[in-house]
C-alpha cells in the first residue's frame, strides 16, 4: 500500500513523540498511557472463556480489615469477607467465581455455600441444594489477601488503593469479574482513625471507636467489578463542594476531592462546576449520587482511572482535560459499561470525543475540530492495522497494549464519533447521543456496540449498519485518489469529478463527500453528495468558468489520505436529461454530443417520498437498459417510458456503462407522477409480527400536517415517526423497537380531523 502523503520522519517513528507533545493537555493520552503501562497478570492456567456463568450477581457486600495496611511495615495482607447475592438463571447446585490463587486465600464459605475448591484462579462453591431459575440466594466467603504485589491492591507508606481495569478485582475480592454483570456494592472497611477512605456511592456511615474508624460505603447503582474502588490514605486532604443544577435548585450533586498534602486543587474545584453543567446538558442528568476524584501516589504514575463515582488520578494530576475525559466516563463507561472488551469503544472513544466537545463548549467549533484533527493524525501516524472492535476480545481478554492502544481505541474511536456527527448532522447526532445515554434498557447496565448503533439508527430513522461495519468492525481507512476535469459545453461549463478509493487492505468506505468549486468570478459553490460505489463519476453544469475544485475542503472525513489530479473528460458527453409525466406515465429523454465505447445506459429510479426522514440520500432501483451507440461523433437522442404505481416525486438518473465495464452516473432529474390519491391511508405494517424493526406506510391525498406516533398497550407514547408538514404522496417510516418489551403496539396517524389507527405485534 502506498500513501501519497508527506510525513515527518519523527512522526512515523512512534506515537510516543506525539504523546509527549500533548501530555499536558490530552486526558485521553494520559488515560491510555496509564492503562497500557499497568502490568496485566497473565493467568496461564485460566481458560479463555472463564467459569460457567449461569447466574446474575445482584450485590457484593464487602467487609475488610485494612487496619494494619496503614502501619509500618505496611503489609499488603488483610482479612475480609464478601457476601455475594445472586439470582439464578439456570438450575445450579454450585457457582464459580474469579479469585486469583496467588493473591487470595479462601478460609471458608457460609450462608448457602457449604464447601469450596480453589484451583486455577477459580473459586467453586458448592451450594446447600439445587436452585432453580428465578431464585435468589447468597454465599459468604471468608478470605485473606496475601502479602503480595499483584497490580490491583496497592499499599505504600500509609496509602491503600485499588486499580482494577480490565480484570483486577479478582485479585482483592472473589467476584464474577466481567463487565457484563454489574451489581450494587456495599463496602465496610476498618482503618486507623487518621485515615480518610473513599469508595463507590455514598458514605452511609463512619464510626470512630478509639484509634479506629469504621467506614461504610454503599453504591445504590450497579457497578462493574473493574470499577469498584478504594482510595485511602493517612492524613488525606478532603474537600467537598456541591454542584447545583441551574434548572433545578433541589438537584444537588456532592463532589469529593481527595488529595495529597501540598497539592493545589483550587483550579480543579472551579472547573468542575461548568464541566458538570455542560455534560449534564449534552448527555443528560449526572447519573450517580456523588462524583469524586482522588490523587494517589507514584505507584499510580499515569493519568486516571474512571472508577464509578470516584476517579483515580496520578499525583497532582488535576489537568483540565484529564478531568474532562474521566468525568465523561461517568456516563460512558460507568453508567453504561462496555459489555465485553470488544466494546471498549463505548468507553474510551466516547470519553476522548467528549474532551473535544468540552473544548468546543469552552472555545469554539474550530477548537473542537483542532482536537479531532490531532486525534486523526495520531491514528494515521501510528495505525497498527486492526479494527476498533475485534469479536475475539469478547471471549479472550487482549493485552493492555492492544485493548488500550491509543491510535485505535482512543484516537480513531473519537474520530469515528466525529464522522457520525458529520454524516447525521448536529441535530440528529446529539439527539441520538442523549437518547443512548438515557435509554432505560441500557442505563446502569452494559451495552454492546450494536446497542449504540440501534439507538442512533432510530434517531436518524435510517439503518446505519453500513457506517458501523466499515468504521468500527473493519480496519484502516479510505485512500482517495480522486480525479476531476473542466470542459466547456456550449456557453456552459461542465465539471466532472471521479471519487476513487485505492486501499487494498480493507473495504470500500461509503461516505457523503463535499466538493468546493471556485470560479474565475463570483462566489464558491459547496456541493455535498453520496459516494456509495468506487470510481463513481459526478457531473455538474455551471454558467461560470470553474477555476479550481477542492475535495473535502473542511477535512470532515478526518480518517483518510487523499490526492486530487486532473483527468480527461469522460468519453460520453451527455448534453441533456429531462423527465415529464402524464398521470402514471413518465417520459425520459436524454441526448449525447459524442460517445466513445458506450455500451449503453442503465436507468435508475427512486421514489423520493418514501425515503426515511433524515437519510438524505436516494434509494435507487434499476428499471431498464437502453443500448448505446458505441463510438460516435454525432449527436444522439434517447428515450424511455416508465410507468409508476404510486403518486409522488420520482428521481431518475442514468448509469452510463462502457464496454470495459467502467461506468459513471448522471445528475438526477425529479418529476411528480402517479395518480394522486383521493383519501388518507394508513397501511398495515410489514412484517407483522416483527422483531425489532418494521415498516409503516401512509398516503396523503393533499398537503397535510402529519403526526405519526406509536403507543404501547397502556396508551403511553413510545415514539414519534413523522411530524410536520408533508406534501401529498406516499411515505414510509421505519419503527425500531429495540429496547421495548414484546406486546401489542398501536400506531396512529393524525392529519387535521382524520385519525387512523393500526395494531402491530412485537415478538422477541
Amino acid at each position: 500500500m502506498k500513501r501519497i502523503i508527506t510525513l515527518s520522519i519523527l512522526l512515523v517513528v512512534s506515537i510516543n513523540f506525539y504523546l509527549l507533545a500533548v501530555d499536558d493537555e490530552k486526558g485521553s493520552v494520559s488515560c491510555s498511557n496509564k492503562k497500557v503501562n499497568t502490568v496485566l497478570l497473565k493467568l496461564e492456567s485460566e481458560s479463555a472463556s472463564g467459569p460457567l456463568h449461569s447466574f446474575d450477581v445482584l450485590d457484593y457486600g464487602l467487609d475488610l480489615d485494612l487496619y494494619n495496611c496503614f502501619i509500618s511495615p505496611y503489609p499488603k495482607s488483610f482479612t475480609g469477607s464478601v457476601i455475594v447475592t445472586f439470582k439464578v438463571d439456570s438450575s445450579l447446585n454450585s457457582i464459580s467465581l474469579n479469585a486469583v490463587n496467588t493473591s487470595l486465600t479462601i478460609d471458608s464459605v457460609g450462608l448457602s455455600g457449604i464447601s469450596f475448591s480453589h484451583l486455577s484462579h477459580i473459586l467453586t462453591i458448592n451450594l446447600d441444594r439445587t436452585y432453580i431459575p428465578g431464585e435468589t440466594t447468597q454465599v459468604k466467603i471468608y478470605y485473606k489477601h496475601n502479602n503480595v504485589s499483584d497490580n490491583a491492591f496497592y499499599v505504600s507508606g500509609g496509602m491503600v488503593f485499588t486499580d482494577c481495569e480490565p480484570e483486577g478485582a479478582r485479585k482483592w475480592f472473589p467476584c464474577w469479574d466481567k463487565p457484563s454483570d454489574k451489581a450494587t456494592v456495599s463496602l465496610k472497611a476498618k482503618t486507623p482513625a487518621s485515615v480518610k477512605l473513599g469508595s463507590n456511592g455514598r458514605l452511609a456511615d463512619s464510626t470512630m471507636i478509639g484509634d479506629t474508624i469504621y467506614y461504610h460505603w454503599i453504591s445504590r447503582d450497579p457497578v462493574a467489578t473493574y470499577l469498584v474502588v478504594i482510595s485511602a490514605k493517612v492524613n488525606y486532604g478532603l474537600d467537598i463542594l456541591n454542584w447545583v443544577n441551574p434548572s433545578d435548585p433541589n438537584d444537588i450533586l456532592p463532589i469529593r476531592f481527595y488529595y495529597n498534602l501540598g497539592e493545589d486543587i483550587t483550579a480543579a474545584k472551579q472547573r468542575i462546576i461548568p464541566l458538570t453543567t455542560f455534560f449534564s446538558e449534552v448527555f443528560g442528568k449526572h447519573p450517580f449520587e456523588k462524583n469524586g476524584f482522588a490523587t494517589l501516589n507514584n505507584q499510580f504514575a499515569w493519568g486516571g482511572m474512571e472508577n464509578q463515582t470516584l476517579t483515580s488520578l496520578c499525583p497532582n494530576c488535576w489537568g483540565e482535560y484529564l478531568m474532562a475525559h474521566e468525568f465523561a466516563h461517568q456516563w460512558f463507561g460507568d453508567m453504561i459499561t462496555c459489555a465485553t472488551w470488544a466494546d471498549i469503544f463505548l468507553n474510551e472513544g466516547f470519553a476522548t470525543f467528549s474532551e473535544a466537545l468540552w473544548s468546543e463548549s469552552k472555545n469554539s467549533y474550530a477548537s473542537y475540530k483542532s482536537d479531532i484533527n490531532n486525534e486523526a493524525n495520531a491514528y494515521l501516524n501510528s495505525n497498527p492495522g486492526w479494527p476498533i472492535s475485534n469479536p475475539n476480545w469478547a471471549v479472550t481478554t487482549p493485552s493492555n497494549n492492544q485493548l488500550f492502544n491509543y491510535a485505535i481505541t482512543y484516537a480513531k474511536g473519537a474520530c469515528v464519533l466525529h464522522l457520525l456527527r458529520y454524516v447525521l448532522g448536529d441535530s440528529i447526532f446529539f439527539t441520538g447521543l442523549k437518547a443512548y445515554a438515557n435509554d432505560p434498557s441500557l442505563k446502569y447496565k452494559s451495552a454492546v456496540i450494536s446497542d449504540f448503533k440501534e439507538v442512533m439508527s432510530s434517531a436518524a430513522n435510517q439503518n446505519l449498519d453500513w457506517f458501523f461495519e466499515q468504521w468500527i468492525f473493519q480496519p484502516n481507512h479510505p485512500i482517495y485518489q480522486n480525479g476531476y476535469y473542466f470542459a466547456q459545453v456550449g456557453s456552459n461549463w461542465e465539471v466532472g469529478f471521479q471519487a476513487k478509493q485505492t486501499q487494498t487492505n480493507t473495504v470500500f468506505f461509503k461516505m457523503p463527500i463535499q466538493l468546493r468549486v471556485s470560479f474565475t468570478s463570483g462566489p464558491d459553490t459547496l456541493i455535498q453528495l453520496m459516494n456509495d460505489v468506487n470510481n463513481q463519476m459526478f457531473f455538474f453544469t455551471f454558467n461560470r468558468q470553474p477555476a479550481s475544485i477542492v475535495f473535502d475542503p473542511d477535512n470532515q472525513i478526518v480518517l483518510k489520505t487523499a490526492t486530487l489530479q486532473q483527468i480527461p473528460p469522460v468519453p460520453v458527453e451527455l448534453t441533456s436529461l429531462s423527465a415529464s409525466s402524464n398521470g402514471s406515465i413518465v417520459l425520459l429523454k436524454w441526448s449525447t454530443a459524442t460517445e466513445v465505447n458506450n455500451r449503453g445506459f442503465e436507468i435508475e429510479r427512486s421514489l423520493t417520498q418514501t425515503l426515511s426522514e433524515g437519510e438524505g440520500f436516494y434509494s435507487w432501483e434499476k428499471i431498464g437498459f437502453v443500448k448505446g451507440n458505441g463510438t460516435s461523433t454525432l449527436p444522439k437522442e434517447y428515450s424511455l417510458v416508465d410507468v409508476v404505481h404510486k403518486f409522488g416525486k420520482y428521481a431518475y438518473r442514468l448509469k452510463q456503462i462502457d464496454f470495459d465495464g467502467s461506468f459513471s452516473y448522471s445528475k438526477e432529474v425529479i418529476v411528480e407522477a402517479g395518480v394522486k390519491p383521493d383519501e388518507f391511508v394508513l397501511e398495515q405494517n410489514y412484517p407483522n409480527p416483527f422483531n425489532p424493526t418494521t415498516f409503516i406506510k401512509f398516503t396523503l391525498p393533499e398537503a397535510s400536517k402529519v403526526n405519526l406516533s406509536v403507543y404501547n398497550s397502556l396508551g403511553e407514547l413510545v415514539n414519534v415517526l413523522a411530524f410536520g408538514e408533508y406534501e401529498a404522496g406516499t411515505y414510509e417510516r421505519v419503527f425500531n423497537a429495540s429496547g421495548l418489551a414484546s406486546g401489542v403496539y398501536i400506531y396512529v396517524l393524525k392529519t387535521g380531523e382524520v385519525v387512523l389507527k393500526q395494531k402491530m405485534i412485537l415478538t422477541k
